[in-house]
């Protein structure tokens, strides 16, 4: 069973940023565009279903890459972003070996609500909710020829900035992805493959 928790590096960076950051004022709000890059671990959930009837248990496993968003504040508390990526290449195990992989793509896109926006708060928490699009490719399976479909779902989002200075800021994010691939197998279809990931990014974050 996997465990989810933020990396105690992040946790101990954030706790030193919020020793040193600056007591100057900083407003961040409408009219800024940002980005944040980071290092991101997408977790699938523990039980992604069974193909082929129920003769094989899936269980599809973390992958850790870099990732980076593009994001805009249109207004003081609100704003939108982009969550973007190299493709994440996952090994999928069924029955307990590890038979198949995949790689997927999954730009997410969220509106988002800043409580503190506007103000010169130096911690600047939010929240989203948006739609979320998977690509699937180079699926691989030692026993046949495996598909997976594109996906469509929700997504939720949870955030903090640590404001440094006008420009940049630690940031800590996660999300929760919707994903759910019909697969096939030899051209057959073999069932629904439910990935369902949290998705856990700690970074930087930079005003423009």
């Amino acid at each position: 069973m996997r465990h989810l928790s933020p990396p105690t590096l992040l946790a101990t960076g954030l706790a030193a940023a919020t020793l040193a950051v600056s007591s100057q004022a900083v407003a961040y709000g409408a009219g800024d565009f940002f980005t944040r890059v980071g290092v991101a671990k997408v977790a699938p959930k523990s039980d992604n279903g069974s193909l082929a009837g129920g003769a094989f248990a899936v269980d599809v496993q973390d992958k850790t890459d870099f990732a980076f968003t593009l994001g805009y504040r249109f207004h003081d508390k609100m704003g939108v972003e982009l969550l973007a990526a190299l493709p994440f290449e996952h090994d999928i195990e069924l029955n307990g070996d590890n038979l198949a992989s995949t790689k997927l793509l999954p730009p997410t896109l969220t509106l988002q609500y800043y409580p503190l926006g506007g103000s010169d708060s130096q911690v600047q928490p939010y929240v989203g909710a948006g739609i979320n699009y998977t690509r699937f490719s180079d699926e691989s399976l030692a026993i046949g020829e495996l598909e997976l479909d594109d996906s469509w779902g929700a997504a939720a989002q949870v955030g903090v900035d640590l404001l440094i200075d006008d420009h940049w800021a630690l940031n800590a994010a996660a999300w929760y992805l919707d994903i759910d691939t019909d697969a096939s197998i030899n051209g057959a279809g073999a069932g629904t493959v439910e990935i369902d990931p949290m998705v856990v990014m700690a970074g930087l974050s930079y005003r423009f």
